[in-house]
C-alpha cells in the first residue's frame, strides 16, 4: 500500500489561487501561459506543488533545480571549450 506521505502533494486550480491570494481566472491564466506547470486529467487540472514554488524561488522550481546542476558543471565546461578553442 502507499502512503500519502509519499505521494507528492498536488492542488487543483482553486486551492492555487487561494495559497497565492490571486483569483482562479488568473491562475488559468497563468496555466495556459506555461508560468504555473499543470497536468490535466480529464477535464481538470491538478497542479504539484512544486510548480508554484516560483512564487518564492523567482524561478519555477524544475528550472531553478535544472540552473543549480548545471552551476555545479560550469567549470567543466569551460574547461571542454578551452581545450576545444586550443585545437582551432
Amino acid at each position: 500500500m502507499i502512503s500519502d506521505q509519499n505521494l507528492p502533494k498536488v492542488y487543483t486550480p482553486e486551492q492555487v489561487a487561494k495559497i497565492l491570494q490571486l483569483s482562479k481566472n488568473t491562475i488559468y491564466d497563468l496555466i495556459s501561459r506555461g508560468e504555473i506547470v499543470a497536468k490535466k486529467i480529464g477535464k481538470v487540472y491538478r497542479i504539484p506543488a512544486s510548480s508554484i514554488s516560483f512564487v518564492f524561488t523567482g524561478l519555477d522550481d524544475d528550472l531553478y533545480k535544472a540552473e543549480q546542476e548545471d552551476l555545479k558543471n560550469i567549470d567543466k565546461v569551460h574547461k571542454a571549450l578551452k581545450e576545444i578553442r586550443s585545437k582551432l
